[in-house]
């Protein structure tokens, strides 16, 4: 039907995301069924606003600890020794900022999305449950936060990082949010600053 191969790949709706296990999510061309790109390479195709670096940090937290500044839109993984790790993150849009001492509960890679009673109240035109992957709005990796609803978590929306636009849960790029899933262990402190 006169359509080029090129024209059709082009189209946003024309990759297919497999459900296999999370770490073997595969774009799909729809034409050849073969694999264009793996979600690691998702992962590192994806350029961080705020570069991570190694930065002298004047804190008086443990070695592990993670510190968020919601007004610096920063967060810190905490070295010890006067370093930290620094990245940028997004965060809660006004109306939906919090501060608070916690820990890291539970991590997971490609986090199934269940949005919370109160933004399905906001937003009911929002799935009720979304499997983890590429689309998912969790990205990559989450780390659960104490007993509240937010998480640290990946975006499928990396130009969101430095931005305040979430609905409370603390932003990063997949690539940033992995490597924190790497180093942060399940117990670890967790410091939001307004």
């Amino acid at each position: 039907m006169g359509r080029t191969r090129a024209a059709l790949t082009g189209l946003a709706c024309a990759f297919v995301a497999l459900a296999t296990p999370a770490a073997a999510f595969t774009a799909i061309d729809p034409l050849t069924r073969q694999p264009l790109y793996s979600a690691e390479d998702a992962l590192k195709a994806q350029a961080a606003p705020v570069a991570r670096e190694v930065v002298s940090f004047d804190g008086r937290y443990a070695p592990g600890t993670i510190v968020v500044s919601t007004s610096e839109r920063r967060l810190w993984f905490v070295l010890g020794n006067g370093q930290a790790i620094q990245y940028g993150v997004g965060v809660g849009r006004p109306g939906f900022t919090w501060s608070g001492s916690h820990s890291v509960t539970m991590k997971r890679e490609w986090p199934d999305w269940r949005p919370p009673a109160a933004m399905l109240k906001r937003r009911p035109d929002l799935p009720r449950y979304m499997k983890g992957g590429l689309d998912n709005p969790l990205g990559a990796r989450a780390l659960y936060i104490g007993s509240t609803i937010y998480r640290i978590h990946g975006s499928n929306e990396p130009e969101t990082i430095g931005e305040a636009v979430s609905s409370g849960c603390i932003r990063m790029t997949n690539e940033d949010v992995t490597d924190l899933y790497n180093r942060a262990k399940v117990g670890a402190k967790v410091v939001v600053l307004r």
